[in-house]
C-alpha cells in the first residue's frame, strides 16, 4: 500500500497554491500512520545576538515549495516509502525558556509515543534541548551528530545557563547525551579563549573543527560519524550557521569562512544508511534573508535530505 500521507501531485496545480505546508505535505496532528512529521518550534528567546529565528519554521515552509520526491543524488523517493506529515507549530512561551522546553518535550511526546521520526524546524538552538528531553525518555542518553560554527558548551551566557549556546552542556547535565559517542563538526570563528573548544572535549565530545571538517571528503566524515555513534541511538542536528554567510545569511550568530552548500549537502549525504531517531535545523532568522530567500531554500533542502535519509534508513 502506498503510503497514508504526502504532497500532492504537482501537476494537478501549481506549488506555489494552497495552504503553505512543508513540502506541501498535508497539515496532520494524529501520529496515528504518520512516519514523519515535520514540526515548527517558533522560539529565539535564547539568542545572543541577533533575533528573528521564531520566524524560521515559517520561512521554511516557504523555501519548501520547490522540492520534488526523486532525490536523484540517493536515488530514493522521499516520500514513495514514508509517510510524511506537516504537524505544525508547537506551542511556545516568548520569554520564558524552561516553559517552552517543556511545552517542547510535551508537544512531541504523541509522534514518538508512536513511532514516528520528527524533523524539527527552528527556533534557536536551544529548542533542541527540548527536542533531546522528549527523544531521551524514548531510547535513553543519545549520540549526537551535529553541524555548527559552535559547540554550544558554555556553561553560561550573560548570566543564563538556559541559551542557545549553552544547549549541549545542559543536555549532557541533564544525562540526555553520551558524549563518549558524538561528534561535534564545523566549529569555526573568533572565541573568548581557548577554552570554549576545551570545555566541549572536556565534556567528553568529539570535535571536528571547520578547517579540518573541509579537509574530509564526505565518506572520510560519515566514517568517523559512524565510528564515533557506533550502535547508539542517534540525533542529527544542523545549526544553518555552519554555512559561510554568503550563502546563508540569515542567521543570528553568523561565522565567515564557512562550509558552501554543496559540501554540507554532500556530508549529510554521506550518512546515508545509518539510523537517526531525529533531526532539527535551527537558527534561520528570515528578517536577515536575502530577496530570493536563499537561507530559507537551503534549510528547506536540509530538512529534505533530512527526508532522504530516513526513507533510506527504513529500507
Amino acid at each position: 500500500m502506498p503510503p497514508r500521507y504526502g504532497p500532492p501531485d504537482a501537476s494537478g496545480a501549481p506549488r506555489y497554491t494552497g495552504v503553505r505546508t512543508f513540502a506541501r505535505c498535508p497539515n496532520v496532528r494524529d501520529p496515528e500512520g504518520v512516519d514523519v512529521a515535520v514540526v515548527g518550534v517558533p522560539f529565539d528567546t535564547a539568542t545572543s545576538y541577533r533575533p528573528g529565528a521564531r520566524f524560521g519554521p515559517e520561512a521554511i515552509r516557504a523555501g519548501s515549495t520547490l522540492l520534488r520526491p526523486y532525490h536523484p543524488s540517493l536515488d530514493v523517493d522521499v516520500f514513495a516509502g514514508q509517510s510524511v506529515v506537516d504537524w505544525g507549530d508547537l506551542d511556545v512561551t516568548p520569554g520564558n525558556a524552561e516553559r517552552t522546553l517543556d511545552q517542547i518535550a510535551r508537544g512531541l511526546e504523541p509522534l514518538l509515543g508512536a513511532g514516528a521520526t520528527p524533523i524539527v524546524l527552528g527556533g534557536d538552538h536551544l529548542v533542541a534541548l527540548g527536542e533531546l528531553r522528549a527523544h531521551a525518555a524514548v531510547h535513553g542518553p543519545l549520540a549526537l551528530v551535529l553541524l555548527d560554527a559552535h559547540a554550544d558548551t558554555w556553561d553560561a551566557y550573560y548570566g543564563e545557563r538556559l541559551f542557545h549556546g549553552t544547549v549541549f552542556r545542559r543536555a549532557v547535565e541533564e544525562g540526555l547525551l553520551r558524549p563518549d559517542r558524538s561528534l561535534l563538526a564545523g566549529m569555526r570563528g573568533p572565541l573568548y579563549s581557548a577554552e570554549d573548544l576545551e570545555s566541549a572535549r572536556e565534556l567528553g565530545f568529539e570535535l571536528i573543527v571547520g578547517d579540518d571538517l573541509r579537509a574530509l571528503s564526505p565518506e572520510g566524515y560519515a566514517a568517523r560519524v559512524r565510528g564515533r555513534v557506533g550502535d547508539a541511538p542517534a540525533f542529527l542536528g544542523f545549526d544553518i550557521d555552519v554555512i559561510d554567510p554568503a550563502f546563508a545569511p540569515a542567521t543570528g550568530t553568523p561565522e565567515v569562512a564557512g562550509l558552501l552548500p554543496h559540501e554540507a549537502l554532500g556530508f549529510l549525504r554521506a550518512l546515508a544508511g545509518t539510523k537517526f531517531v531525529g533531526f532539527d535545523v535551527v537558527e534561520v532568522s528570515p528578517p536577515y534573508d536575502d530577496p530570493g530567500q536563499t537561507t530559507a531554500m537551503l534549510a528547506a533542502n536540509v530538512a529534505y535530505e533530512f527526508l532522504a535519509l530516513s526513507a533510506l534508513a527504513g529500507r
